[in-house]
């Protein structure tokens, strides 16, 4: 199973569409526009409030807090680390690896891939696939990946 994020180009805040493998929309994320650090919210096509994903101020390196269905599921950390990021994960007992710059990256729950994500070539704009095979890791992959991604912009946009 997919999920295809798409971010809109021309914006001026962090807004993404996420689409299912037939194209069809399933969620779409809000930045809070005027806040400090990132504050995405992540809503279901009726417009239910699904997760949000709020920056920990004050951290010596960017931090994320993890909400699912309104409940503190956990967060991510990035480590300092010299040529490429890392992220310590407390969430639903994952590990992350790979290239998160370039997007291209796993999630592991003990010694499983449960999460692959990679960024698409040749889309207008950027669009990146998180491949999952159990369908209740649907919404927990899209939120780790968005916060992931909010971490690499917090840390690339000072």
């Amino acid at each position: 199973m997919q999920l295809l994020i798409k971010q809109r180009v021309f914006s001026w805040s962090d807004t993404y569409d996420i689409y299912d493998e037939q194209g069809n929309q399933k969620y779409f994320v809000k930045n809070e526009f005027i806040s400090l650090g990132h504050r995405l919210h992540v809503y279901d096509a009726a417009h239910n409030e699904i997760g949000f994903i709020k920056q920990k101020l004050f951290c010596f390196l960017p931090t994320f807090e993890i909400e699912w269905n309104g409940q503190l599921m956990g967060h991510i950390e990035k480590r300092f680390a010299l040529f490429r990021p890392k992220y310590d994960v407390d969430f639903m007992g994952w590990r992350a690896e790979g290239d998160f710059m370039g997007w291209d990256y796993d999630v592991y729950e003990a010694c499983s891939a449960v999460v692959h994500v990679h960024k698409k070539l040749l889309s207008w704009g950027d669009m990146y696939v998180i491949e999952y095979d159990n369908p209740s890791n649907e919404i927990p992959a899209l939120l780790l990946v968005l916060a992931i991604d909010a971490a690499n912009c917090s840390q690339n946009n000072g």
